[in-house]
């Protein structure tokens, strides 16, 4: 049986945007608790992976990836996060567990069964992660403007190189030059 393949479309191409909507489809359907553990554990064997890696790379270019691994691990966990909300408020008046063990194990270790601690950890959480989005954010725009900014003098080499070679001409290269 011949397979239908699509000249010039690799399908290796397709899996970030897929990853993407699929991430983006888990903060608008409900979850099941049962696929919230897996997930959940699936973020954290992924965060551990992460850490090792970038613990033991010894030059940042073996490592290139990274920037892109954080912002789907960080889009992953924004998207667990609520959907795990999502369960926590409508079903959470059925007991512990209606989320899923892996956050019930986490309640229970985090805050033991105190309101009071449960209360100033949520508050400590959410300064913290208000300080890290706010910080995190402002830096990707500085790193963004960096690249940008040190791109431009190499382009603008390149093409008066290739003006001197006679490969482009003059109108060519004011037009690239804009």
């Amino acid at each position: 049986m011949a397979t239908m393949t699509m000249p010039g479309l690799k399908w290796q191409r397709l899996a970030a945007p897929l990853l993407v909507i699929m991430i983006l489809a888990m903060m608008i359907l409900p979850l099941p608790p049962f696929l919230l553990d897996i997930l959940f554990t699936f973020n954290i064997a992924l965060a551990m992976i992460v850490l090792l890696i970038a613990l033991y790379t010894l030059k940042p270019l073996e490592f290139s990836i990274f920037p892109t691994v954080l912002l789907m691990t960080t889009l992953l966990r924004l998207s667990l996060n609520v959907a795990s909300t999502r369960v926590v408020l409508m079903e959470g008046h059925t007991g512990p567990d209606a989320a899923g063990k892996v956050i019930e194990a986490f309640g229970h270790f985090l805050v033991g069964g105190n309101y009071t601690v449960g209360l100033v950890v949520f508050i400590i959480l959410v300064l913290i992660n208000f300080v890290v989005i706010t910080k995190g954010a402002g830096r990707i725009a500085e790193v963004a403007a960096r690249f940008t900014l040190d791109a431009m003098p190499g382009k603008q080499m390149a093409i008066d190189a290739d003006l001197n070679a006679g490969l482009i001409g003059e109108d060519e290269a004011r037009r690239r030059r804009a």
